[in-house]
């Protein structure tokens, strides 16, 4: 009796961790299911198109967040913003300018207080584009203070999570609340861990449940996507991350920028409510 109580409690606690892993991981996989299945309607227009009919005779792309955004590592004219402004105007024909506010090391809790101090109110009302990506500082301080101690380390993080799940929506409900057209891209956290490192497999499993809450946000929004920047930012795209091993290469930057803009490409634009 006592060992069929072990076991059947053991069960369930290995249930409980696989749960743990996994299930975030399903639901980003049925979220991208419906987005493909909405791309595969014809008769609502892609970003592209709606950006390329748009009354305005120039677009405003305006990028908040860390230092993915700043373009740390690279040249002026070489991050992902630049590259995307300027393929959106050889994609539409308009004039495209853009303001590119990344911070180097800026958390979601410093970005969120940057946003509701005003900041950015003016760029933000006449913003056609926003691009925010965010969250990777948040982790990265959690890991410095807790990488000695890996029970710690898994409380902490699911404490950071819902601290970031809370910054992201309060971030993103002041922009709408500013602007409710404007179209809003996401970017995923990546793993840059190499496959050969010894804590790859644990960092790809608590991937997911890190960037389920910006599935989750951004479902809250008709007009936004999230671009699945994990697929060019991984540790089996070596020439696209730099040498300090975190952030991108040149090569990177641009395999998202390209990313952001298939995703215009392809994805149909939903109007705002």
């Amino acid at each position: 009796m006592v060992i069929k109580s072990f076991i059947i409690v053991a069960a369930v606690i290995v249930l409980g961790i696989a749960g743990w892993f996994y299930y975030p991981q399903y639901q980003i996989q049925q979220m991208k299911k419906q987005s493909l299945e909405a791309s595969q309607d014809g008769s609502i227009p892609t970003y592209i198109d709606y950006f390329s009919k748009s009354e305005n005779e120039s677009l405003y792309h305006l990028a908040i967040g860390d230092s993915v955004i700043r373009g740390y590592g690279v040249g002026q004219h070489q991050n992902l913003v630049s590259e995307v402004s300027a393929e959106l105007e050889r994609q539409t024909g308009k004039q495209v300018s853009f303001n590119n506010e990344g911070i180097n090391g800026i958390t979601s809790t410093e970005l969120k207080q940057l946003v509701y101090s005003g900041q950015y109110d003016g760029q933000i009302k006449k913003s056609d584009i926003i691009t925010v990506n965010i969250g990777g500082n948040d982790v990265l301080r959690t890991i410095k203070k807790q990488r000695h101690d890996i029970p710690s380390a898994f409380k902490a993080f699911d404490t950071l999570q819902v601290n970031f799940s809370e910054n992201l929506g309060d971030i993103v409900g002041r922009i709408t609340e500013i602007n409710p057209n404007a179209t809003i891209v996401f970017l995923e956290l990546y793993n840059p861990v190499s496959p050969d490192m010894g804590y790859y497999t644990l960092a790809e499993k608590l991937l997911p449940k890190w960037n389920i809450n910006i599935y989750k946000t951004a479902q809250t929004i008709p007009g936004s996507i999230v671009v699945e920047t994990s697929k060019v930012i991984n540790g089996e795209n070596l020439q696209n991350l730099s040498p300090d091993g975190v952030h991108p290469s040149q090569l990177g930057y641009k395999a998202i920028a390209s990313l952001i803009i298939e995703q215009f490409r392809t994805s149909p634009k939903k109007a705002a409510v």
